[in-house]
């Protein structure tokens, strides 16, 4: 009677094991994030394509998906407060901070392969002198540069010692233009598509300043699932090389290193005082990070 009893138990538990795996396969993720009709960046479509990508990776395991644009117009920290108020959006990414990792659940992958951390500068034609190939990083520092209200960017210049002027992020470019400051620090894909249409910019063609600053995907801290699915396929994305192939080729990120001349230009290696620990272990793993040679 025992045997009888304990058998059916197990048949009994197996069944529910089935019934559970069915519903989790079969769930659709809806996964809402920002996309700005007012003011479009092109640049997005990288992290949209990679998601997408790292959400077919895990679709045997998770089931299917459902990605949704929102159209609302908000800064960065607005975002991420919505997020954590786990509304209207699902998912956002950003450069990292301890801040942000505290009040975000946070999927530790180095999207951008820490392409943001490489910063070439937005300069208005006649001020290239300012910039030879041989100033020092206090001459540097003493030049007037831009950046975003909320960036980290602005905080790891400010603690590096560089002069800040901040501005909201959509009339930095203006700023530049009207001599608000003499340089606009981008990531190394970022001011190619920025300044297309503004004829006295310029890339500046000597310097680059260099620290860590990766760029993760980030939930409502509850939203364990999106956690779990979207660090599984990301890292089926790493192990079977696709990560790499899609860094190496999307439109936004192809040939950036020869585009922006790395190997003659001079490089300021500076300190990232935001990065939580859990980042910092990361910096060794040579697989999530550009390589400059």
């Amino acid at each position: 009677m025992r045997l009888m009893v304990l058998s059916n138990f197990r048949q009994i538990l197996f069944v529910i094991s089935l019934l559970s795996n069915f519903t989790f396969a079969n769930e659709i993720d809806l996964i809402r994030y920002v996309d700005s009709k007012q003011h479009p960046d092109p640049k997005q479509s990288y992290f949209v394509d990679l998601l997408t990508l790292a959400l077919e990776a895990s679709k045997a395991r998770y089931g299917d998906y459902k990605l949704q644009p929102v159209n609302i117009e908000m800064a960065q920290a607005r975002t991420s407060m919505m997020l954590k108020r786990n509304e209207l959006i699902d998912l956002t990414w950003r450069m990292t901070s301890q801040k942000l990792e505290q009040q975000l659940q946070v999927i530790y992958f180095p999207l951008l392969k820490g392409l943001m951390g490489y910063r070439i500068f937005i300069i208005r034609k006649d001020k290239q002198h300012l910039f030879n190939q041989n100033i020092s990083l206090t001459d540097l520092q003493g030049i007037d540069l831009g950046q975003g209200h909320n960036w980290p960017d602005t905080d790891i210049l400010i603690e590096n010692g560089f002069k800040v002027v901040r501005g909201k992020d959509i009339f930095l470019i203006t700023m530049l233009k009207k001599n608000r400051f003499n340089y606009f620090p981008r990531a190394l894909h970022e001011p190619w598509l920025e300044i297309v249409d503004e004829k006295e910019l310029t890339v500046e063609k000597n310097l680059l300043l260099q620290y860590p600053a990766p760029i993760y995907f980030f939930v409502n801290k509850q939203n364990k699932r999106l956690q779990q699915r979207l660090s599984y396929g990301l890292t089926q994305l790493l192990e079977s090389g696709k990560f790499e192939q899609f860094f190496l080729n999307h439109k936004i990120t192809s040939g950036i290193l020869t585009k922006a001349d790395i190997n003659k230009r001079t490089i300021f290696t500076l300190q990232n005082p935001l990065l939580s620990e859990e980042t910092k272990v990361l910096l060794t793993d040579e697989r999530f990070w550009i390589k400059l040679q």
